[in-house]
């Protein structure tokens, strides 16, 4: 299947099941369920391209791994929120919005994240269209240490974090000890990096115009979803300005002497 063909049908793909997900997120009157579904939503549009792939060895490799990233990260989120309110965003725009949110979240959540998946999946769709090129198998190595970087960090930093918080007596506490020693999120810059690594996989099947999906990423990462809308909330924690002080942001790096 040729890359135009298999995008386009990739995005009328996420489009229909970010749908689906808006209507049960009516029912459940907790759009969060956005947050839980991201990474299976890259799981299923990269399965949907497999399926009408060669099935090379580099197409089933970054099968594997998008897999893992993304059930990996989908458990995890859901395990975070599980029992828990609507996260503080959604319910902040519900409140905003009134009677009106149920048509309004549809367009500010659901079918935007559907256009940035569509953008995102890119590298991946890429991949899924052109076969396995045994001289550029160096440059896949390359690709896969990298995405292993990232997930190392996303995956210990989250398991990290998620230890600290279920121990009653770090209520209220900074966490500091383990991958946050070294940053401040850990976890966004290891999905950071794995985004980087699905791009150098692209690249070696000379889909190197893919570059804006992890450039798009870690901008939003950084700078819009990420790090700088997490640490509004965070500043008025006890601790957490010293923290900042001491701690990098995003690039693990050893913490200043405070």
């Amino acid at each position: 299947m040729e890359f135009l063909q298999l995008y386009l049908f990739s995005g009328a793909l996420i489009i229909a099941m970010m749908t689906a997900l808006w209507v049960l997120s009516l029912v459940l009157k907790n759009s969060s369920i956005v947050d839980i579904f991201w990474g299976t939503g890259f799981v299923l549009v990269n399965l949907s391209a497999f399926f009408y792939s060669q099935q090379s060895t580099q197409q089933t490799l970054v099968t594997m791994i998008v897999t893992l990233w993304g059930l990996r990260l989908s458990i995890h989120i859901f395990l975070r929120n599980h029992g828990k309110p609507e996260d503080f965003r959604y319910a902040q725009w519900r409140t905003e919005s009134g009677p009106r949110w149920w048509w309004i979240s549809f367009f500010k959540v659901f079918f935007l994240q559907s256009i940035l998946m569509w953008i995102i999946a890119a590298p991946l769709l890429a991949v899924q269209t052109v076969a396995n090129v045994s001289s550029h198998m160096v440059v896949n190595i390359v690709g896969i240490a990298v995405w292993a970087i990232g997930f190392f960090f996303e995956a210990v930093s989250d398991y990290q974090l998620a230890a600290f918080k279920s121990d009653s007596r770090n209520a209220g506490k900074v966490m500091n000890g383990g991958l946050w020693r070294y940053s401040r999120h850990p976890n966004y810059f290891g999905d950071t990096v794995q985004w980087w690594g699905f791009y150098v996989i692209a690249a070696a099947s000379g889909s190197w115009w893919t570059l804006f999906s992890p450039v798009i990423m870690t901008i939003l990462l950084l700078r819009i979803s990420g790090v700088t809308l997490l640490e509004k909330t965070m500043k008025t924690r006890p601790g957490y300005e010293e923290y900042m002080r001491a701690t990098n942001a995003f690039f693990p790096w050893p913490p200043k002497l405070r």
